[in-house]
């Protein structure tokens, strides 16, 4: 099997041959990681399983269209997204995290949200995703359409978690017509991506948080569920063999049989922190793969090269012989994070059989 062949297989839960490498680091780390491998003779397997495929690209909308929803004056640095959400950037150690400002958040009628500048993929063209779909499946590398923050991630960035939290609780129809527009567009570039030749779609929004769920299972599976439902049913209308990942942080367990109704095949990143693996493991690993299961909270900036192997063995075990499980950290690799407990990490998964 080549590593797409592979993937795919140990995702199905059929076995496989080699166990992927999946990592991401942030600048800070990939510097001092790139400083160590060409001054230590390591060897060391970490080139990718999978290759992402580009997005469809909207309409342009100047981004003077989306100022006038603010009042805020921004610091330096801030941008304003495809989507008109306001990003103020944070510190360079923690530079992908940003405080957000929501353009929909004094909005108090359904007409307010129907005239913002949503997002417009109407003269989208899918050539380049065909294209280097194709590129990718020749490398023998598996072709992912990333899609994370599907629909309740953009649309509380949007109008802002409080306020959309209290629109839903209050079956205020601003939340319908909200969600409904994110779903839409949702749809469009799902069933582009699957058309396009991609073997996996990866979709996502945070619902756990880091004990309990961010919402009660009625206002997930009244408002939430029946989206991403018909999102992967779009996708996998066109094709069935498209595996769908969802990724959530947190703790998700009670969402779990929902995710697995709605056509999720694969489950990202199940935080030692939050849940337990075996456990997990035991009641859905029938149903269900995972991709994650070793702590960036705690394994990987805090743990030892030697605990670190037997965390990625101990997963692997549990998943067993028939896969179901791309064992890998559960988020970005952050500064303090030791070279030596990443080189760990992928030498574990060389070496795991």
């Amino acid at each position: 099997m080549n590593r797409r062949e592979n993937l795919i297989s140990l995702c199905r839960r059929n076995g496989y041959e080699k166990v992927p490498v999946e990592f991401n680091m942030c600048p800070q780390l990939q510097k001092k990681f790139n400083q160590y491998m060409s001054s230590h003779n390591v060897d060391i397997d970490y080139s990718p399983w999978m290759e992402g495929i580009p997005d469809l690209v909207p309409k342009y909308i100047p981004k003077e269209t989306f100022e006038a929803y603010y009042t805020e004056s921004f610091k330096e640095g801030t941008i304003i997204d495809e989507y008109g959400i306001a990003h103020e950037p944070g510190s360079e150690a923690a530079f992908h995290m940003t405080k957000m400002y929501h353009p929909m958040e004094n909005f108090d009628s359904v007409e307010q949200v129907l005239a913002y500048p949503f997002l417009d993929y109407s003269n989208s063209s899918a050539d380049e995703q065909m294209k280097q779909a194709q590129l990718i499946k020749e490398k023998g590398l598996a072709v992912v359409g990333g899609m994370q923050t599907t629909i309740w991630e953009t649309s509380w960035y949007l109008r802002g978690m409080e306020n959309l939290m209290m629109d839903m609780m209050s079956d205020d129809p601003i939340a319908e017509a909200l969600l409904d527009k994110i779903t839409e567009n949702a749809i469009i570039r799902a069933e582009s991506f699957a058309r396009s030749g991609a073997d996996i779609i990866y979709l996502g929004d945070d619902i756990g948080m880091q004990k309990t769920i961010m919402m009660s299972e009625s206002l997930y599976c009244d408002w939430l569920k029946p989206r991403i439902k018909k999102v992967i049913d779009h996708a996998k209308a066109i094709n069935p063999d498209i595996l769908i990942f969802y990724h959530s942080c947190g703790f998700v367990e009670p969402f779990i049989p929902h995710l697995i109704e709605v056509g999720v095949d694969v489950l990202n990143p199940v935080q030692p922190e939050c849940m337990d693996f075996k456990e997990i493991h035991d009641v859905y690993g029938d149903k269900l793969s995972f991709h994650g299961t070793i702590g960036t909270q705690t394994t990987m900036p805090f743990g030892t090269p030697d605990e670190i192997r037997r965390e990625v063995f101990r997963n692997l075990d549990i998943a067993g012989e028939k896969g179901g499980l791309i064992v890998a950290p559960t988020h970005l690799l952050e500064p303090e994070v030791p070279v030596e407990n990443v080189i760990a990490y992928i030498k574990a998964c060389n070496d795991y059989k």
